[in-house]
């Protein structure tokens, strides 16, 4: 692979990689605290999010990029996926990262993209219908809201520790 090929992947990796999970971040550690303390205006928020602004889809393209730049950088390192430098201290790690980061990512595209968009969609529903949310809806409301802290928590763990890993790989002993 050329020098040049190589340093776009790294630029595509590092540059996606942060932005999600610094998106990760902000999502677990500001804004579902902050849509959980606003109530039935949280659906709002996530309809303007999912339905305008587009976030499900900077959060499934993102993740690609940065996994697929990713394999292509692994592929180079390993020599074409070889298994001594797959066995290294450094083949390892950098292997570990990568596992973690698709988990992060079919998370995301399983769990986190459905239960935005349907937030955004009983958002929706509840400013259309001009009142407070019935009981049925505050209900849903709240599962969904459970079911999003909980998936993107974990998603932050493991993006973290990915992180970790990545940043850590090339220094791990062979």
């Amino acid at each position: 692979m050329s020098p040049a090929t190589i340093q776009l992947l790294r630029v595509f990796h590092i540059l996606t990689g942060a932005f999600w999970v610094g998106a990760v971040l902000f999502m677990v550690l500001i804004l579902l605290p902050a849509l959980r303390n606003i109530g039935p205006a949280s659906g709002q928020v996530m309809e303007q999010l999912t339905a305008v602004r587009k976030l499900p889809i900077y959060m499934s393209v993102a993740p690609l990029i940065t996994v697929l730049s990713g394999l292509g950088l692994y592929w180079n390192a390993s020599n074409g996926f070889s298994g001594q430098w797959m066995h290294s201290g450094p083949g390892r790690t950098f292997g570990v990262g990568a596992a973690l980061a698709l988990i992060v990512m079919i998370m995301g595209m399983s769990i986190n993209a459905p239960t935005g968009k349907r937030l955004g969609k009983l958002g929706g529903e509840i400013r259309a219908q001009g009142g407070p949310p019935n009981a049925a809806q505050q209900a849903e409301l709240h599962k969904l809201h459970a079911r999003m802290g909980m998936a993107m928590t974990a998603a932050a763990v493991l993006l973290v520790l990915a992180l970790g890993a990545m940043s850590l790989a090339r220094y791990m002993p062979a």
